[in-house]
């Protein structure tokens, strides 16, 4: 019997790597690594920065004291196409069927380049007047799944799943029971993903192009700064409208009011949708950028909606024994954690 794979999120800035384990009042935690990505990621083709890749994932692996070869993926949103729609109450055969339609209307490329997924969020009564079933598509280049598997090949590694970032952040951060209807922004280094969960299911799903990378170059930018150390400044006053006497707010403003006007618009597509239904309650920050100081409270105060940046560890039963740094940056691990949950599901 195969041992319970582990999640691997391969991100532009770091590789970070959740084993768990279950017992009968909760999960355990086996092991959580974090190290840095080498300088061009999987956005290189030279045979020579995926070598670098392969050794980094090696390390990782090592040095997490992960034993399992087996490893669930999420790829990257800014690189797969990701749609929430709405479609009458079909069969799994069925929908087989009609789901190559529905994704020449949803992806803006020859499907012939594009490997399909899909996944039944909601299922409503067959025949029922009003019926419908929600469905997550997900389209993804099948080159850029070849060069996944070849290098996590290369690393003596098996893939057990591969999904969707977002997929793995909602798993990881909705929980069972009542779940208030929430807007989740996952901040990378080069994208944000935005979700709206409700019931505990997600209804939409969007990608902005502009992450914390963006960030960093904006205080580069307005500060003379080489981006090693306008990282440095972002770390340690985020996005204070008062550090520095209010220039590190001045110059990320531009890059989260972006993010914000996508936010108010999602807002707005579910309040006209469910209009006399409850309201979005809280956005839920993770990935990286979500421990900047301050992007909790600007996202609160321009929104009108409670912020908090979420911390996943909160169904393990041994946090005693896990080092602080582990859990302090629980937001960056929501992927990971997600990945690492999938098979427990």
């Amino acid at each position: 019997m195969k041992t319970i794979p582990f999640g691997l999120d391969i991100g532009a800035n770091t590789i970070k790597a959740v084993w768990l384990g279950v017992e009968k009042d909760g999960y355990v935690l086996r092991s959580a690594f974090t190290t840095s990505s080498p300088s061009r990621g999987m956005l290189s083709e030279s045979p020579i920065d995926e070598d670098e890749m392969v050794k980094t994932i090696r390390k990782t692996i090592t040095e997490g004291k992960i034993t399992t070869p087996y490893v669930n993926i999420a790829l990257p949103e800014s690189q797969v196409y990701t749609r929430v729609i709405e479609m009458p109450v079909l069969s799994d055969k069925e929908l087989a069927s009609a789901i190559y339609w529905e994704a020449e209307q949803q992806i803006p490329v020859p499907l012939q380049s594009v490997t399909l997924d899909w996944t039944v969020l909601k299922r409503g009564e067959k025949g029922q007047q009003v019926g419908k079933m929600v469905v997550l598509l997900v389209g993804a280049s099948t080159k850029l799944i070849e060069k996944y598997q070849k290098i996590l090949t290369s690393a003596g590694l098996i893939i057990n799943s591969i999904e969707a970032e977002v997929l793995s952040v909602i798993r990881a951060l909705v929980t069972a029971g009542k779940f208030p209807s929430s807007l989740i922004l996952n901040i990378g280094a080069l994208s944000t993903s935005l979700a709206i969960v409700k019931d505990g299911i997600m209804i939409f799903t969007y990608t902005i192009p502009i992450g914390g990378m963006a960030v960093s170059r904006a205080i580069a930018t307005d500060f003379g700064f080489d981006l090693s150390q306008a990282d440095e400044y972002k770390k340690a006053y985020g996005v204070s409208e008062t550090a520095l006497g209010g220039k590190i707010g001045k110059a990320t403003a531009p890059i989260l009011v972006s993010i914000l006007t996508e936010v108010k618009k999602a807002v707005t597509f579910y309040n006209e949708k469910f209009k006399n239904e409850s309201s979005i309650r809280q956005i839920l920050l993770s990935g990286g950028s979500a421990r900047l100081p301050d992007i909790d409270t600007f996202f609160a105060r321009n929104s009108g909606i409670e912020t908090v940046v979420v911390s996943p560890w909160s169904m393990l039963k041994n946090k005693e024994g896990i080092p602080k740094e582990v859990i302090d940056r629980g937001s960056d691990y929501a992927v990971a954690i997600g990945l690492a949950m999938r098979d427990y599901e």
